[in-house]
């Protein structure tokens, strides 16, 4: 780790949490809420989008733009990261409904459907993905062209080529023994495509060369891997009161995993050879890619 990179992960974080709500639903600019039921969504929203979480997400946004030569204070950055945000949390909110994974708690609390209820949960899903889109779409200090790339590269990423294809491959395969390149491919989806968007979504913001774009791309493909290896790894381990959510689920459900596939020291073994490989690609982006190297050894050493 880079000595000031905890302040930096928190100084993103923190600024991430600030705007996340002003640029959902609360900025008088964007508030459009007339009716007790518009501002029973908005609660919800809110409620899904600041009960807690990492950020690593938005966090990789700004790191790669940095790591290509971007100013962090960038507003339009600011619009990328959270929009980048609003899809995670979306993501979370749908996993969690009883037709989904049926989870009662998300990052310690209530997941939203329990908090709320089914019908609006859903309704929230739908809000946080059309508003991440809409981010993009006046996302200020960008051309056009970069606006449009950033919309297609997140909109790539969340549908049927990445998360939701990658969700509807774990659903159908419960009860299934998939072979390692299936399950990688499967997660490449699930987990890796917004952690590839994410820092992809910071290469198009700093305008960064088709080169340094290919640097990024395959540093978060080995990183994105990482990341659903440890977390595999952590739902054995971990308790439900350091995950935030309910341990040993993939287990009970037997959900194909790469602890049940190498066990849990090759999962290790397979975490620790990614972070390596994954590494590798930011040598020739130098000291500047060092937010992302602490970044992406904090991904596969943490231990929730």
């Amino acid at each position: 780790m880079t000595p000031n990179y905890y302040a930096y992960q928190r100084q993103i974080k923190d600024r991430v949490n600030r705007m996340l709500v002003d640029l959902a639903v609360e900025s008088p600019q964007l508030r459009v809420i007339v009716d007790e039921a518009l501002d029973h969504i908005s609660e919800a929203s809110i409620y899904a989008l600041t009960n807690g979480g990492k950020r690593i997400r938005s966090i990789l946004v700004h790191a790669a733009a940095r790591a290509v030569g971007l100013d962090q204070e960038t507003a339009g950055l600011d619009h990328a990261a959270c929009a980048i945000e609003m899809i995670h949390s979306y993501s979370l909110v749908h996993d969690d409904l009883p037709a989904m994974d049926n989870d009662d708690l998300r990052r310690g609390k209530p997941s939203c459907h329990r908090a709320f209820d089914e019908a609006t949960a859903i309704l929230v899903g739908d809000a946080l993905q059309a508003r991440a889109f809409e981010l993009l779409a006046v996302a200020p200090e960008f051309s056009d062209r970069q606006r449009i790339n950033l919309i297609r590269t997140l909109a790539a990423a969340s549908g049927v080529n990445g998360m939701v294809g990658g969700q509807a491959i774990d659903i159908a395969s419960l009860d299934e023994d998939l072979t390692l390149p299936q399950l990688k491919a499967m997660h490449a989806l699930k987990t890796g495509a917004l952690i590839r968007a994410s820092v992809a979504l910071g290469g198009i913001a700093a305008d960064a060369t088709e080169e340094q774009l290919g640097a990024l791309d395959e540093y978060a493909t080995h990183i994105g891997l990482a990341f659903q290896i440890v977390d595999d790894i952590i739902d054995v381990e971990g308790t439900t009161e350091s995950l935030g959510k309910t341990q040993g689920k993939d287990e009970a459900a037997n959900k194909p995993t790469y602890v049940k596939l190498l066990g849990l020291d090759g999962a290790k073994l397979e975490a620790r050879r990614l972070l390596e490989a994954g590494l590798s690609p930011l040598e020739e982006l130098g000291d500047r890619a060092d937010n992302l190297r602490s970044l992406a050894r904090y991904i596969v050493e943490r231990s929730y």
